[in-house]
């Protein structure tokens, strides 16, 4: 089995797992209860004075 053959198959199958798995875990974690106050903060340091 070619190299471009045998990568194209793992990217298929497991590669489309595991981006939508990484996505979904991003997702959770920006959604997650409690990370309004870390968003704001970091949302906030532009403005902030030296």
């Amino acid at each position: 089995m070619e190299t471009y053959t045998a990568m194209r198959h793992f990217a298929d199958s497991w590669g489309l797992l595991a981006m939508t798995a990484f996505f979904l875990g991003v997702v959770v974690f920006t959604l997650r209860p409690g990370s309004r106050q870390a968003a704001n903060e970091a949302a906030a340091i532009p403005l902030k004075d030296d």
